[in-house]
């Protein structure tokens, strides 16, 4: 018999890393076919630059979850709860009041960070409290080794597994690169920590070394329109160089990676905890040059896949592209060594297969306790 496991999850229309793994999850007929699996969003936004905003009608939502969620216990308790806890701001305090509610119907639950921040308030003694209380008896699940140290303080290790994201096999065979002006791609969310105006600051260096380059920026409004990006790009003088393009998804998203020479990701996001897009970028052969933040040192092997470059360093990013724009081979070589990586660790089977050992080994220690 199949266990039974309600997951919490993120699901779009926001358009996130973890609202993408939470679909993948959901769709996915191999954890579907292990498990019975049980789903609710956990997601009150429906766009991204709406995320942390308090409104009526997000109480109304938590309210019809709360409903929701304890209709589904009382009809059956599952045997374990998948939860993608969100770590920091008014949303934690939403997570919170279904994490109490779950504790009293005694479920075992298995967390999944997909962001950071609990080491932030590990001083302040209310937070603690609650973290504490969240984690107690509970099984977390981390995207990479580098982020232990941000739950340390209220997890000991061996309550702890590590399951890297995956990316679904959708580039097919990748052709030579035929552009005869290296481009650069950039793909995320317009948010400023995601390191789009270091980005820009980093092309008016290389433009000013009079590097041949072209620069697509792509990705749905977040912190910055689309609007404001395009101005930034009036004003640097970059109009000749870099272009926004606007949201990207499926067939449209495939041809941005397939069109790209090397993908750049300098992100200071600071609850980033994998950056999905540099393992995608990686699945198309690309060398990708980003940050020193969260597990990202996991994906992305300094000197080997690409390069990794200090946060807001704009002198060092710029190097590190020209070197790439310049160095053809460079490039490939970079990029045939990501997609091995890709290949052995990041794929979608990959992380299905894992997380389904994780949440089995979970049903299996409710038998024996």
């Amino acid at each position: 018999m199949k266990p039974d496991v309600l997951f919490f999850l993120h699901l779009p229309p926001a358009i996130h890393g973890s609202a993408v793994v939470g679909l993948s999850i959901k769709e996915s007929s191999k954890i579907n076919e292990a498990f019975n699996g049980r789903y609710i969003n956990l997601l009150l936004s429906s766009e991204v630059n709406d995320s942390g905003n308090l409104s009526v009608s997000k109480m109304f939502k938590v309210l019809k979850i709360s409903y929701q969620m304890v209709t589904m216990l009382l009809q059956k308790k599952p045997d374990v709860c998948y939860f993608a806890l969100t770590t920091t701001g008014s949303a934690f305090f939403k997570d919170f009041i279904f994490i109490v509610l779950l504790k009293v119907f005694r479920v075992r639950l298995v967390y999944h960070l997909h962001n950071k921040g609990f080491a932030q308030k590990e001083n302040n003694s209310f937070y603690r409290r609650l973290f504490d209380f969240a984690f107690k008896d509970s099984k977390v699940i981390i995207l990479s080794k580098h982020l232990f140290s941000d739950i340390a303080t209220y997890v000991a290790p061996d309550q702890v597994e590590v399951c890297p994201n995956g990316v679904p096999r959708t580039a097919g065979e990748v052709s030579d690169r035929k552009n005869v002006i290296p481009r650069i791609l950039f793909l995320s969310n317009l948010i400023k920590s995601k390191g789009v105006v270091i980005l820009l600051e980093a092309c008016v260096l290389l433009k000013d070394r009079h590097c041949s380059f072209q620069c697509t920026i792509a990705g749905g409004d977040g912190d910055i329109s689309g609007t404001q990006l395009n101005e930034m790009i009036r004003l640097l003088d970059l109009a000749e160089h870099v272009s926004y393009v606007g949201s990207k998804f499926a067939s449209e998203k495939d041809l941005v990676f397939r069109n790209a020479d090397l993908f750049v990701f300098p992100t200071y996001y600071n609850a980033e905890t994998f950056g999905l897009v540099n393992a995608e970028a990686m699945q198309y052969r690309l060398p990708v040059v980003s940050t020193f933040e969260g597990g990202i040192p996991d994906i992305v092997d300094d000197g080997v896949t690409g390069f990794l470059v200090p946060q807001r360093d704009v002198g060092a990013l710029a190097d590190k592209m020209e070197l790439l724009l310049k160095n053809e081979k460079l490039r490939k070589r970079m990029g045939e060594a990501g997609y091995r990586k890709y290949e052995n660790e990041f794929t979608q089977e990959k992380f299905e297969n894992r997380l389904i050992e994780i949440l089995q080994h979970e049903c299996d220690r409710l038998l024996v306790d």
